[in-house]
């Protein structure tokens, strides 16, 4: 009796000539049911989606994981916030792909004495407050201090009291968005090598001088921490043994002699000292030398007070010294000059320029790297910062963002109607 094309036949195996039983056909698959309780499972692979209701301050999605892209031809072209935290400020500002900056705010960094939860605070309450008015994918943060080679933990910061603080994990759990840390340094090179001064280079160095000097180094688009995360802290290189103390510890540091601070130092100590030279600048504070400042030298400089240009000189002179040794020992195609003092240009940039030609390991008989100054000025680091959180950023737009929670409300209504079904 055959049974081709019975229903109750289809799934039961076939005797053949020989006796034996074959395998049942195969039968062509079909998407499997499912259900409202499912589907819940499987939406809450992704963490909770909606906000809750009446909030408008929840900036975005929680998704699986924040996965690193390798590359920022990869990444959305999506708008991100950066925030450039200093010793003295904390900025945060929303940066389109192309490094626009579509708002900026500004504020005071808490002080030093401050548990890391005041500094976290601030920087939750700025994202928060951008949120209100642009769709933010991710946050990235550039940390004036010493970040962990994972980009989650500041190991040591200067200026604040994060001592191996887990930064990155505590923000995220506060914000529910994916969070880049990375070093203040490391975000000002990738700003200017996307956006300013070293666009096109592939070997790229950036010293930042401030209070101290800061560093980072670029190689084939990819910034180089180092083994450990702390590459590029260039600034306590040695430059003179036995000289200045140092902050850290050391002495003879670099930025003991080409910083902000050391600009500031010599100056107030030809005015205290009463030089004939000094006459100018402390005509200029009324006699208060500890209102010098590194604004102000420059300033005078540029109006041509003779010692103010020649301390520029000598900060510049050391600054070319520095470069000189780094290209023995990086071979870079360029070095990018950033940070506050920076802004004397020609001041500073010119006499660094001649060092180090002077200084140079092999000069005249190897190319010479070029050294330019930085074009993106105070928003470098917080451009660079939104721009590697493009990194992580996912692509979620609002829209699709308020049709899943939508999604997810009308499931948990639907599982409680199941439910008081069931109990009735």
């Amino acid at each position: 009796m055959s049974i081709r094309g019975s229903a109750a036949g289809r799934d039961q195996p076939q005797r053949t000539r020989t006796g034996q039983r074959s395998a049942p056909p195969v039968r062509p698959r079909t998407a499997p049911t499912v259900t409202v309780r499912q589907n819940r499972a499987l939406m809450s692979t992704y963490g909770n989606f909606s906000a809750p209701i009446g909030s408008r301050r929840a900036p975005a999605l929680r998704t699986v994981g924040t996965r690193e892209r390798r590359s920022h031809l990869t990444a959305p072209r999506v708008p991100t916030v950066g925030i450039d935290i200093g010793g003295t400020k904390v900025m945060a500002g929303v940066v389109d792909a192309d490094g626009n900056i579509l708002e900026k705010l500004r504020t005071e960094t808490p002080d030093k004495s401050k548990s890391p939860k005041v500094v976290e605070d601030t920087i939750v309450e700025l994202v928060l407050d951008l949120s209100d008015r642009h769709d933010v994918h991710a946050v990235g943060i550039g940390a004036a201090g010493w970040v962990d080679a994972e980009r989650n933990r500041v190991l040591f910061a200067p200026h604040l009291s994060w001592r191996n603080e887990p930064l990155r994990d505590r923000i995220t759990s506060r914000l529910s968005v994916p969070v880049l840390v990375d070093n203040d340094a490391n975000t000002a090179a990738w700003a200017e090598w996307r956006f300013g001064a070293g666009r096109g280079e592939d070997h790229l160095v950036m010293i930042t001088l401030g209070t101290g000097i800061g560093g980072a180094i670029l190689e084939d688009g990819q910034v180089k921490r180092g083994k450990w995360g702390v590459a590029g802290e260039f600034g306590h290189m040695q430059v003179v043994p036995g000289g200045h103390r140092c902050a850290c510890g050391n002495r003879g540091c670099w930025e003991q002699y080409s910083s902000g601070n050391a600009l500031v130092r010599e100056a107030r100590e030809l005015a205290a000292a009463d030089s004939p030279v000094a006459y100018g600048i402390i005509e200029h504070v009324k006699g208060n030398i500890g209102e010098i400042t590194g604004p102000m030298i420059t300033e005078l400089a540029r109006e041509g007070d003779a010692m103010c240009i020649e301390l520029l000189q000598d900060i510049g002179q050391w600054l070319g010294v520095g470069i000189a040794n780094l290209a023995a020992a990086l071979d870079p195609s360029c070095f990018v000059i950033g940070g506050g003092v920076s802004a004397a240009d020609d001041l500073l940039i010119g006499p660094a320029r001649d060092a180090f030609k002077r200084q140079l390991t092999g000069r005249g008989y190897r190319p010479e790297a070029r050294i330019v100054r930085a074009q993106l000025g105070p928003e470098a680091g917080m451009v660079g910062a939104a721009d590697l959180a493009r990194l992580v950023a996912r692509r979620f737009r609002r829209a699709k963002r308020r049709r899943v929670e939508r999604y997810e409300r009308y499931e948990r209504f639907a599982e409680s109607r199941r439910d008081t079904q069931d109990t009735a």
